[in-house]
């Protein structure tokens, strides 16, 4: 049954346009683009980005994480490897990211594939990182089943002073995209969608989506 009190819930989106002839050459440079709008506006954690992923049968997940960099070699974020996400990205390498900024009324996806970062790269985030964070990647042990609170306090409290270096099982993925798709949203549902594809011989094709 449909609840109408969630069902009328709408905004009809007038902010900006989107049109091909405007678009940059590749969507790595189309990102910067809007990426410099987002800082601009002052957004919370613009940043936080969804992380989808699944499983060799099919089975999908998703989560919130932190982009920490971007490139023409891809999005890089950094997690746990034995997490539920780091198995699923080590049996099933293709991978969505997306991004919603709802103040501007803006979606990116991206499509692709992940690798593990350089050591030397989680290496250098690891140490950037303030104390605290770096203590929480060492103590827990992601996605796992644990007895209580009190487990991830006292393996806290144990480090606490201690010199610290990025474990094994933590560090950077690099996401390398294979489709981006920009999203803006227009008035009465009819959004403009423009898809970068990347050919066979790396150059990327630009394309208009119905909304």
């Amino acid at each position: 049954m449909i609840n109408q009190k969630i069902a009328d819930l709408r905004l009809d989106y007038k902010l900006a346009t989107l049109n091909e002839q405007d678009m940059a050459a590749g969507p790595v440079q189309q990102f910067e683009r809007w990426w410099l709008e987002v800082v601009q506006s002052e957004l919370e954690e613009p940043n936080a980005m969804t992380l989808a992923t699944s499983t060799p049968d099919g089975r999908p997940s998703a989560r919130i994480v932190l982009l920490k960099s971007f490139d023409e070699e891809g999005f890089l974020f950094f997690t746990n490897y034995d997490s539920r996400k780091g198995h699923e990205l080590a049996a099933n390498p293709r991978v969505t990211l997306l991004f919603f900024w709802k103040e501007l009324q803006r979606q990116v996806r991206i499509e692709g594939t992940v690798s593990q970062a350089a050591g030397t790269i989680s290496d250098e985030y690891f140490s950037s990182r303030p104390v605290g964070s770096q203590i929480g990647a060492i103590v827990s042990p992601q996605s796992q089943e644990i007895p209580g609170r009190s487990f991830l306090e006292d393996r806290v409290k144990e480090l606490e002073g201690k010199t610290l270096k990025r474990p094994e099982h933590w560090g950077g993925y690099l996401v390398k995209p294979l489709q981006v798709e920009f999203w803006q949203g227009r008035s009465s549902r009819l959004h403009d969608r423009i898809l970068y594809t990347q050919g066979a011989d790396g150059s990327w094709k630009i394309s208009r989506l119905a909304p």
